[in-house]
């Protein structure tokens, strides 16, 4: 005897910004809103967890008051159709805190940790997104063989909106840009 698997009617529907408002906070974690289409995020480990929590506290101490830097929320980066993303780190003014949805225009840098499951949105699906968008800055992790993570720096130009290639960090991030900091990753 063979189950048949049906997906839930939502996931075959589009789904408006309004919709995704009544939503509570249990129904919109662990998904993204791609074109309208509802996205499950792949599982995370708990290495993936940490690296990106090591990168918000380092980066919301380094943003200083105007700055600040927080892990798993939307960032809407379309309402028509509606695209949300949800990056691993996102650094945001200090002054939107308080405004929902968070927008690509109160966002300076997000990060995205490389997951299995994950390789080809975080290289080439979410670059393009988050540079249309106009997000200043994309930070790619790739976790490697090796334990010592590898961070991808990107730098967006503001007249074609697509991202430069900028700086590659083995383990320790040294960087002026956007803000001077340094993240120690190689003993995670």
């Amino acid at each position: 005897m063979s189950a048949e698997m049906v997906a839930p009617a939502w996931m075959h529907t589009p789904i408006t910004a309004e919709e995704y408002a009544s939503w509570s906070d249990e129904q919109c974690a662990g998904i993204e809103i791609v074109d309208g289409m509802v996205a499950v995020r792949p599982g995370a480990s708990k290495r993936h967890h940490r690296l990106a929590r090591i990168l918000a506290n380092a980066l919301d101490t380094a943003g200083g008051p105007e700055w600040n830097a927080d892990t798993d929320f939307d960032v809407r980066l379309r309402d028509v159709p509606l695209s949300n993303r949800r990056p691993d780190v996102v650094v945001y003014r200090a002054d939107t805190i308080d405004v929902t949805p968070t927008r690509p225009e109160h966002v300076l840098l997000v990060v995205e940790v490389v997951s299995p499951g994950s390789e080809t949105t975080d290289r080439i699906v979410k670059v393009d997104q988050y540079a249309t968008a106009g997000i200043p800055f994309y930070w790619r992790v790739e976790q490697v063989a090796s334990g010592v993570p590898l961070v991808y720096t990107y730098v967006l130009d503001p007249a074609s909106r697509e991202y430069r290639d900028s700086d590659v960090f083995a383990g320790v991030i040294k960087t002026m840009a956007p803000f001077s900091v340094e993240i120690d990753l190689s003993a995670v």
